[in-house]
């Protein structure tokens, strides 16, 4: 770095008009500096929002500093965290050289994330919730792997250490196209934002949306519109441990009717028989919750397609006998 600073700029001390000698100055800074963000630039941008989880950060930092790959930048975004957590922040920050953090104040986890792509750098990006925590070497294995693709997801552990535990992603797969990802891969039903790497160039224009809840499911059909190939990869592990006071677990009807509207969208460019139950279970408890009459349109289904369980092909038949309105109306009456 220094010998080419030195090559830029030794050479202007023979200029003698001083403003042409500024400009040449300045445009010798502007390569430096150019070089200098290039070649410091990180691999990978793991962004982790905070918001009242004291118990579980330690845990969630520790699996991600201690990556065998470590090229790694580590943005810590306390979203207004009202207990210890912004101390332990920052102390983190002081023990790792790789780790900085934004204070802001509580905003949700999409202004969180926001921030922390705002502030990113590496060529690539990803995201962890700190709550929950990875194996040792997860990012190594993927990174291996991402030179010819723009997305990569990889193996998780849904609702680690409760009784309902179960690993999901286990088989290698790669998509060339991002309907066959959506559909035939079945993305629509893992859509979470933290077991998957991204390019960064994916979110040049593309952000999560504030004041909506399920925001995996507006985004990730936004970013498979630029994707060129998608990877499933076999291996790493994320540990998506069981939070009883999270989204998933307490959501309102209100709040699944932002993931239903979501669905309601992407269903414009990608439908199947077997998405479209699956956003038909969505409409179902929207409606028991709010008692709202279903947005979801009328589709027939093929009962006897192969795509289908046994249970998914009796509520098809009903569907397609009765209607939604009605099916709905049903199912509230059975809950």
């Amino acid at each position: 770095m220094i010998c080419i600073f030195a090559c830029l700029v030794v050479p202007l001390a023979g200029v003698e008009d001083a403003s042409a000698r500024i400009i040449a100055n300045k445009f010798a800074f502007s390569l430096a500096y150019l070089y200098l963000c290039t070649v410091m630039a990180v691999k990978l941008s793991v962004i982790i929002p905070v918001y009242c989880v004291e118990a579980t950060l330690e845990r969630c930092l520790q699996s991600v500093v201690g990556q065998t790959f470590r090229d790694i930048e580590v943005i810590l975004v306390d979203d207004g965290s009202p207990d210890g957590c912004p101390q332990l922040c920052d102390e983190w920050a002081v023990r790792d050289s790789r780790i900085s953090v934004i204070h802001q104040r509580n905003r949700g986890l999409s202004a969180a994330r926001n921030a922390g792509l705002d502030a990113a750098q590496g060529e690539w990006v990803t995201f962890a919730d700190s709550d929950d925590f990875l194996d040792t070497d997860t990012y190594a294995q993927l990174m291996a792997q991402a030179d010819d693709c723009d997305l990569l997801e990889y193996p998780f552990y849904w609702h680690y250490g409760s009784a309902e535990q179960q690993q999901r992603l286990t088989t290698a797969e790669t998509y060339d196209d991002a309907d066959d990802y959506w559909l035939r891969g079945h993305a629509y039903e893992h859509t979470y934002a933290w077991n998957k790497l991204y390019r960064r160039t994916l979110f040049s224009e593309v952000r999560f949306p504030e004041g909506k809840v399920f925001e995996d499911a507006w985004v990730l059909p936004r970013l498979l519109s630029k994707v060129r190939r998608i990877r499933s990869a076999a291996k790493g592990c994320y540990y998506y441990c069981q939070n009883p006071q999270g989204i998933t677990a307490r959501a309102d009807g209100r709040e699944l009717a932002m993931l239903l509207e979501a669905h309601r969208l992407t269903l414009s460019r990608w439908c199947d028989d077997r998405y479209y139950m699956h956003v038909l279970n969505i409409q179902l408890d929207v409606s028991r919750l709010t008692g709202a009459p279903p947005t979801l349109p009328r589709r027939h289904i093929s009962v006897f397609g192969p795509a289908l369980t046994a249970r998914q092909r009796l509520k098809a038949l009903l569907l397609n006998l009765i209607g939604i309105d009605r099916l709905c109306n049903i199912y509230l009456l059975r809950h």
